[in-house]
């Protein structure tokens, strides 16, 4: 399981020329499921990223790094994202073979959703995510 978390100042997912799910200030998590992912690694990664909203890695007035997504008023919106278990070691054409299928992936994807509060995707659709990366501000998350 991975999460791509991204500071952001703008985000949203679009499917049909809908927007379905958006959030201003806040946290963009990008989360990839991988095959044989459990329950446990799902709460294992939701209580990292949980701790990861206590993260102090918003600006205070004096443009330091010293308020956490709460403190500032900040959402969290998390999206399925499973090319991020894509492998690119071999070949032109990344495989997903690591990637969990959509019916073990989704209750997982729901589960860490539902611990984080976050507004969310839609799973399995063909989305368009659009964001503004704040800084930038990225890290990676693994269980």
């Amino acid at each position: 399981m991975r999460a791509l978390v991204q500071r952001v100042s703008r985000a949203a997912v679009h499917v049909d020329d809908r927007e379905v799910a958006g959030i201003d200030r806040g946290l963009l998590v990008l989360l990839g499921i991988a095959r044989g992912d459990t329950a446990a690694r799902a709460d294992r990664l939701a209580s990292k990223l949980a701790k990861l909203a206590k993260l102090r890695i918003f600006e205070d007035d004096a443009g330091r790094f010293d308020r956490s997504v709460g403190e500032v008023g900040g959402e969290v919106l998390c999206v399925s994202q499973f090319t991020l278990l894509a492998d690119t070691r071999r070949g032109n054409r990344p495989s997903f073979t690591d990637a969990a299928p959509p019916e073990e992936a989704e209750p997982l994807y729901e589960r860490v959703r539902d611990a984080l509060g976050a507004k969310g995707g839609v799973f399995g659709a063909s989305m368009q995510v659009a964001l503004v990366n704040d800084g930038p501000v990225t890290l990676m998350l693994e269980s």
